[in-house]
């Protein structure tokens, strides 16, 4: 994977598990798309853009989600749609994910979406990436995932702050996102077609968890190897 000085170029297909650990425990480490990402996202966004301009049927742009996937929504309502179906799912109870856990989700969401498969605008990623890289880290609480059919309500705690919404981790406290906004001048994001979606429906959460687990344990494991050879 192509890296500058404490930055992590990534492209949806070459992210590992170790560039997954730094990030989670280095903030000083910033995260940016690679030329070919960028292109690949711009692409596969102006495609879908462009079925929808023929006014086809596309589930999760403009259509119902779920059972309702054959109900069409009209182009007035797109953008409310999609905000809506991240409030809706932000239900999640107990304890907030830990900082490195929080970065390793967010990491692994914005590398999802740069593979250019999710339809998503790059606007949705550079904002993303704004978070993360200006240490704006969302309280996320650690139940309520759904399993294999997505870690719908933390990922849509996780998606609150895009648009100003919830609350964040920032500089040592935790305070409303529309506030750490403003701090680090940004915008709320205004979500479009099929951003909602696509921003709750995916397992970053548990592959985040696992992924540190993973790492310790495997640490773990060489220490305990190293420790019972030289006894």
């Amino acid at each position: 994977m192509a890296k500058k000085t404490n930055i992590l170029l990534i492209d949806g297909k070459s992210l590992t598990l170790e560039d997954v650990a730094k990030v989670a425990y280095d903030p000083t480490i910033k995260v940016a798309l690679t030329t070919a990402a960028r292109k690949n996202v711009i692409a596969s966004r102006n495609f879908v853009l462009s079925k929808m301009k023929a006014k086809e049927a596309i589930y999760g742009f403009n259509t119902g989600f779920g059972p309702l996937s054959d109900v069409r929504i009209s182009d007035d309502k797109l953008d409310e749609l999609q905000i809506n179906i991240v409030r809706s799912h932000a239900v999640g109870i107990g304890p907030a994910l830990s900082i490195p856990e929080t970065r390793a989700a967010m990491l692994l969401r914005i590398n999802s979406h740069s593979s250019g498969f999710s339809g998503v605008s790059i606007d949705l990623i550079e904002a993303q990436l704004a978070l993360l890289n200006n240490g704006i880290h969302p309280v996320i609480p650690e139940q309520g995932s759904v399993g294999a059919s997505g870690d719908l309500a933390p990922l849509a705690h996780m998606s609150l702050p895009l648009i100003g919404e919830g609350e964040v981790h920032f500089n040592g406290k935790v305070i409303d996102a529309k506030i750490a906004l403003k701090n680090a001048k940004l915008k709320p994001y205004k979500v479009q077609a099929k951003e909602g979606l696509a921003l709750i429906n995916g397992t970053q959460i548990m592959t985040a968890i696992g992924t540190l687990v993973y790492l310790k344990s495997k640490r773990l494991s060489e220490i305990a190897d190293l420790a019972g050879a030289m006894t």
